[in-house]
């Protein structure tokens, strides 16, 4: 895909000049967050009334991820979508801000249904954590061996569904933007379940919602550029891990020209 075009097929806005680069606040926030709310209520009420179906949801989160680009005044840059293999398997990005998970939703093709394995707390967020399980997404206790060894056999049944499932192996975000170490939950996935894993580098995305403080900002330039697939048949998760590294390092971009 050109660089140049967002998913839409549409030019890509220029980047801001840098005196925009920081507007922004509370009040832009309070906007993405009602945004959420619009989707997660919905969905709430459709499983409540066993009307919920994965289709609803993923045209739910293309919806709200779109909106928060627009409403962010986002320049999405989108590259690689010809490495995107048919068949489902384990996404894997670094993981720089909140607005990683819009963000990634916007830029892969409306055809693939994606799903992320994230943190227990934000299953505990009133509404929206419940609308994610709903959703289909999946609650990782790190500290519980137990229950993260069961969110990785869901995960391994979803791909069997034909379901993309998105792994931040940081665990957490970066709050430098620098690549932090890799937890090895995703990659014993991969290997036991042989199927490959999709490295997507994300760069950006600190600049509208930083790891620290309650402000969104608007006018920032965002590259995603997804990778060739890592085969993972037969062999040892140190060496996936150290590869799938060198695949999602955000310095490993070469700048744009």
């Amino acid at each position: 895909m050109d660089p140049s075009v967002n998913p839409g097929g549409s030019p890509a806005a220029a980047p801001a000049p840098p005196s925009l680069a920081r507007r922004g606040g509370v009040g832009l926030t309070l906007r993405c967050f009602y945004h959420t709310l619009r989707i997660s209520v919905p969905t709430v009420l459709s499983a409540t009334a066993g009307t919920l179906r994965p289709e609803h949801s993923d045209a739910r989160l293309r919806d709200w991820a779109e909106t928060l680009i627009r409403i962010t005044r986002t320049s999405l840059l989108v590259s690689g979508h010809e490495h995107i293999p048919e068949q489902a398997c384990i996404v894997m990005s670094n993981h720089q801000s909140l607005s990683d998970i819009p963000v990634l939703y916007a830029a892969i093709p409306h055809s693939i249904r994606m799903r992320m394995v994230a943190k227990e707390e934000l299953f505990r967020v009133p509404i929206w954590g419940r609308a994610m399980r709903l959703a289909g997404f999946i609650p990782i206790n790190r500290g519980n061996r137990a229950h993260a060894i069961a969110s990785l056999e869901r995960a391994q049944q979803a791909m069997a569904g034909g379901t993309f499932i998105w792994i931040a192996p940081e665990g957490t975000r970066s709050h430098s933007g620098e690549l932090g170490p890799l937890k090895k939950g995703g990659f014993i996935l991969a290997r036991d379940s042989g199927r490959p894993i999709l490295p997507i580098v994300v760069s950006g995305t600190r600049q509208i919602v930083p790891t620290r403080g309650i402000k969104t900002y608007l006018d920032n330039p965002v590259r995603i550029v997804i990778r060739p697939p890592i085969p993972t048949v037969g062999r040892p998760v140190d060496e996936l891990l150290a590869e799938v590294r060198r695949a999602i390092d955000p310095q490993s971009l070469a700048p744009l020209g």
